[in-house]
């Protein structure tokens, strides 16, 4: 990969699902939005989102990734698409030799990771997957890991509840009526952004937020997961049942060192806290233990005639987008690792197979 002394030229492609990755690149000095890319094939829904954003920033919209990366100088891939394309696309930008930050998860087929991570092990590519490691609270839990003060770690266990709808609750559809289509739902869910896991192909929230709590896991252990036991239900969304795929998971990690590790991850509805949801690390260690509030520090604000779906409780001091892509931006120029890379991803994505196959046998599963 050639070395630029200019802000590095991104190409956003596909910014149809999470535009948050885009506009946390674009934050950063080091980087330059230059083009929005997606292939001529997508529907018409989906060149419109591009559109859109091209235009917003003052961008051209060029329906051929390839040519885009040609034309334009790409030094920089920002990868947002619907889930079941990230590899295609990330596979066609480390083919071309371009950087990649991609939206989560990594994949949906074990076989397009491995070849996306095998594409990458080809070049001098770096690969940042999108996480929330940066925030406050968890660097916090980060430094005092790593300076000594609970000793070795021996259990962590970390409650991610996501408080976010997802349509109509479990049970209301009425007999006869048919099953909630899940791309139609996602598209109609994007105007309030509770559209996270946009695409043909349905996905559960292990699946679409098990990246956050097993990146917390690795960040602060650096350890890979040996083994896994895990239980999934569709308790809360009838988007999800009529789909069958899970909003409710508990996981059970056997981790390197004998490091166990346990996660609850859900989305549990907007109504169920007054805002983000519930999300907390609990760390033990040989010498301590600390329990972490992933939202702090942050604000409460209550008025008369609030908006029923405004936050009540609000972050403060959360620069994670920014400290993001100043990482990403650091590991292009120095040609160092970043904080959650592929290997990290496809782990990740290795633990979240294996908790599935565990929760369809009701037994552990290795994670190979």
């Amino acid at each position: 990969m050639r070395q630029v002394d200019r802000p590095l030229r991104c190409a956003v492609l596909s910014v149809i699902k999470h535009d948050y990755v885009a506009r946390g690149i674009a934050s950063h000095p080091e980087f330059q939005l230059t083009v929005v890319a997606d292939d001529a094939d997508q529907p018409q829904w989906a060149h419109e989102r591009n559109q859109q954003f091209a235009d917003e920033f003052g961008i051209p919209y060029v329906r051929d990734v390839e040519q885009a990366f040609r034309d334009w100088q790409v030094d920089v891939a920002i990868v947002s698409s619907a889930a079941e394309r990230h590899c295609e696309l990330s596979i066609k930008a480390a083919r071309a030799g371009v950087h990649i930050v991609q939206d989560k998860p990594i994949g949906t087929r074990p076989e397009d990771v491995r070849q996306l991570v095998h594409e990458i092990s080809k070049t001098d590519v770096r690969f940042l997957l999108w996480n929330r490691n940066f925030f406050p609270a968890v660097q916090h839990a980060a430094r005092k890991v790593a300076d000594g003060s609970l000793g070795d770690i021996r259990a962590i266990h970390v409650d991610f509840y996501f408080a976010k709808d997802a349509g109509p609750p479990r049970g209301s559809r009425k007999p006869g009526y048919p099953p909630i289509d899940w791309l139609a739902y996602q598209l109609g869910a994007h105007v309030d952004g509770s559209d996270g896991a946009v695409g043909h192909d349905p996905i559960g929230e292990l699946t679409n937020e098990g990246i956050y709590p097993l990146g917390y896991m690795r960040l602060l252990t650096g350890r890979d997961v040996r083994r896994v036991y895990a239980s999934t239900t569709t308790h809360f969304h009838q988007v999800n049942d009529d789909n069958g795929v899970e909003d409710l998971a508990s996981v059970t990690l056997e981790m390197q060192d004998g490091i166990i590790g346990t996660i609850a991850v859900g989305r549990i509805g907007a109504s169920s806290h007054p805002s983000g949801g519930e999300i907390k690390l609990h760390i033990v260690g040989s010498r301590g233990a600390m329990v972490v509030n992933e939202a702090s520090p942050d604000v409460g604000i209550y008025y008369r005639n609030q908006p029923p779906k405004e936050a009540r409780r609000r972050r403060v001091a959360n620069e994670n987008d920014l400290l993001l892509a100043d990482d990403f931006a650091r590991a292009i120029r120095r040609n160092t690792s970043t904080i959650l890379n592929e290997r990290d991803g496809h782990h990740i994505f290795r633990v979240i197979e294996a908790a599935l196959q565990s929760a369809a046998a009701g037994q552990p599963v290795d994670v190979v």
